[in-house]
């Protein structure tokens, strides 16, 4: 056998080692909001130092954490340097939404049936941990590479914009690799991706008794009509496409709405939180003063109502950078031999923390274990899944890879 196949025969030989480490990694909740994430970072330390991988363990100051919207952050550190060379680092995210309803099995638990394994992260992006961790291990058991350095990256505020996580520790200079791959699905990979702006109105007006409601001002009226205006630049958005391919045009979604006190009174306040995908080809900053114009204007025309914007996410578009090709070359070769497919690179409209990276020049690309589309995974939705054997093979092309980048 061969280098590549030697490696293959190792994950063979230890696939089910990796996935109860997973299973361990999905048994302890990391529902962001609230973030309250540091448990999980210890945990995931314990299983890596039983494995022989130490992690250096970098907690994020309270008020930092706080302001960032999350309860507490440790970001993980594996370091494995062999010699001289590049320093390629693997980064996947512990956070993950709270796991909502329709649930057919535990999201804590793990289970496996059929051949997948369920919970929430299953797919994205603890099972990643796992990816990346038996790549490393396999890599040193088989090659016992001579040059590089391999560093693992765990962080824990993907959900919330990365600030804390993977900003942080570039901030710090705590990390800076050569080349990255962050977790991603296992039959593309992804050198572009949207961005990302996310939008806090609130939206008053004057409390009243509902027996007398011209005493008051409907806050919920006014922001019926911002939200039709708001919903109506999606049409707009379905003319302006992107020439990424994977990635087609941008939209708008508002994700929650709370306001009001009681059924028999005027709601003085409303207040909703909106998402505004951007593709690669558009300019933040004029994305967010538009949609600032359509709420402004819209209150504008109505009597007695005020709102007020504030931004609580500003996520820039994935643009890749040259030095990403050798990540592609690897990945798209091994993938196929694994795979017995093609692996395409491509956009995806999704955002991840390769931005923060690539904007301090770190060349990165989105690879991991998961299925072809986010629909499939179920991620965000109940019964979030992950095909074993999909995490099997994503293992060997992280390997494989490995090897071809720190030769």
């Amino acid at each position: 056998m061969n280098t590549y196949e030697q490696l293959d025969a190792w994950i063979d030989a230890h696939f089910d080692e990796q996935v109860q480490f997973l299973q361990e990694l999905i048994r302890v909740p990391t529902d962001t909001p609230p973030g309250n994430n540091a448990p999980h970072a210890e945990r995931t330390a314990d299983l890596l130092h039983a494995m022989g991988l130490e992690a250096e363990k970098h907690a994020v100051p309270e008020a930092e954490v706080h302001a960032a919207g999350l309860q507490s952050i440790t970001n993980l550190v594996v370091r494995r340097h062999y010699g001289a060379g590049k320093t390629v680092l693997l980064n996947a995210h512990g956070d993950v939404v709270p796991p909502g309803e329709g649930w057919t099995h535990n999201p804590y638990g793990g289970d496996i049936e059929d051949g997948k394994i369920y919970g929430r992260a299953a797919a994205v992006s603890k099972c990643d941990f796992s990816t990346y961790a038996f790549a490393v291990r396999a890599l040193e058991a088989v090659a016992k590479p001579t040059h590089g350095s391999v560093e693992l990256l765990f962080t824990y505020d993907e959900e919330f914009g990365g600030e804390v996580g993977p900003a942080w520790l570039l901030k710090h200079q705590i990390v800076h690799p050569d080349l990255m791959i962050a977790a991603g699905f296992s039959y593309q990979v992804i050198t572009a991706h949207n961005g990302c702006l996310q939008l806090e109105v609130t939206v008053r007006g004057r409390q009243a008794h509902a027996a007398i409601p011209e005493s008051g001002v409907d806050a919920l009226q006014g922001a019926t009509q911002i939200l039709t205006a708001l919903y109506a630049q999606n049409v707009l958005y379905k003319q302006v496409t992107s020439g990424v391919k994977g990635i087609t045009h941008p939209y708008l979604n508002v994700g929650m709405i709370e306001g009001g006190t009681n059924t028999n009174v005027v709601p003085g306040r409303v207040g909703f939180k909106l998402d505004r995908r951007m593709i690669p080809e558009e300019n933040p900053a004029a994305v967010e003063a538009t949609l600032r114009s359509v709420i402004a204007d819209t209150a504008a025309q109505l009597p007695g109502i005020t709102v007020e914007v504030k931004r609580i996410l500003l996520c820039n578009a994935l643009q890749p950078l040259e030095g990403n090709q050798p990540l592609v070359d690897a990945i798209q070769k091994h993938g196929k031999t694994v795979f017995g497919e093609e692996i395409p690179a491509l956009g995806t409209p999704l955002y991840t923390d390769v931005r923060l990276f690539c904007e301090a020049g770190i060349p990165g690309v989105v690879y991991g274990a998961g299925p072809r589309t986010v629909l499939e995974s179920h991620a965000k939705r109940s019964d979030e899944r992950l095909d074993l054997e999909d995490l099997r093979r994503a293992t060997k092309v992280i390997a494989r890879t490995l090897v071809d980048l720190l030769h």
